[in-house]
């Protein structure tokens, strides 16, 4: 009987303990109250409702903005089709072709025959604006570990081309090259339609004309002529150019009979003639082996004819002149 009473009373207490309340133990139903309302989605009432749809509206918005700012509408897409792009690049290639043949039916450059056979003097280059600069390129000994600077730029008022840096006799350190220290400024060969070269007339004049403001240096006028062999690539003909510093420009008349054959920067024993109709480049080189900084202004680049200047070629070693020396 009394073992009966103890069970009786043992599942009284056990149902008492089995309901969730927080009544006997305000604790411990506290914390699973919270528990269990974080594993639930949270209702909220209708004011905070209101407000939260209110904020997530303004920050979708502001996303949108700053998506807008990067990726732009179809709209707004540029319309890119290669199909068209070659076919306007060969439309004004054809152009081009066109105004070429149509000029050499006019005379030289587009000018009448009678005026070009007339002309004394010719400018060939100016430097008046950056689209001037463009035709022309620099380089120096860095190309082969050289310590060398070239630069070119505008100079003062849009007037000159200013070619300006710093020679460095000082060979690289590659075990392979004994000698360097060396800047030019070389013409950019001319182009036509569908990118065929071109080249410069000049067999009217005889005398390459020059301004130019320099720093006492003396400078190398490099011509090459317009050919299609691999092994005559390295071959120009040069002269001399000494400028005798000062803030006073001054003019430069070589005749191109003075200009002497060379290949790969040595004289050759057989000397031959400038061909005038098939110049392709000018260019100017530095490399006197004396370090420091240096300069070159130029006004522009001209050739005439020199009615005093009859000479025709300047040195016997030729086969023209000379024929008995190369039998």
């Amino acid at each position: 009987m009394a073992l009966f009473h103890k069970v009786l009373r043992g599942t009284y207490i056990l149902r008492k303990c089995s309901k969730p309340t927080s009544a006997l133990h305000p604790f411990l139903g506290i914390r699973f109250a919270d528990y269990s309302s974080s594993l639930q989605k949270p209702v909220a009432s209708p004011g905070k409702a209101s407000s939260q749809r209110t904020t997530e509206g303004d920050l979708q918005g502001h996303h949108q903005k700053e998506v807008a700012l990067d990726i732009t509408s179809p709209e707004e897409k540029p319309d890119v089709s290669f199909d068209k792009a070659i076919r306007d690049e060969v439309m004004d290639h054809f152009r081009r072709l066109k105004d070429e043949i149509v000029n050499h039916w006019k005379g030289p450059e587009g000018r009448p025959l009678q005026e070009a056979l007339l002309e004394q003097a010719k400018v060939v280059w100016q430097f008046r604006g950056k689209e001037d600069l463009d035709k022309w390129r620099v380089t120096s000994d860095k190309t082969i570990g050289g310590r060398s600077e070239v630069f070119l730029k505008m100079g003062k008022n849009n007037q000159s081309a200013l070619l300006y840096g710093t020679l460095s006799s000082e060979a690289p350190q590659d075990g392979e090259s004994a000698r360097s220290g060396y800047c030019a400024m070389i013409s950019r060969i001319p182009r036509g339609a569908f990118e065929r070269k071109l080249s410069y007339d000049w067999s009217q004049f005889n005398t390459l004309y020059l301004r130019v403001r320099g720093d006492g240096r003396p400078w190398m006028v490099n011509i090459k002529e317009d050919t299609d062999f691999l092994h005559r690539t390295n071959q120009m003909y040069s002269y001399f150019m000494f400028t005798r510093g000062g803030p006073y420009w001054q003019e430069v008349k070589i005749p191109f009979s003075k200009f002497f054959f060379s290949n790969q920067g040595r004289i050759r024993d057989v000397q031959h003639e400038l061909l005038l109709d098939k110049i392709s480049s000018i260019g100017f080189t530095l490399a006197d082996k004396v370090d420091g900084p240096f300069f070159l202004e130029i006004d522009f680049i001209g050739v005439f004819t020199d009615p005093a200047h009859t000479e025709e070629f300047a040195y016997e070693n030729s086969p023209e002149l000379n024929p008995r020396l190369f039998k």
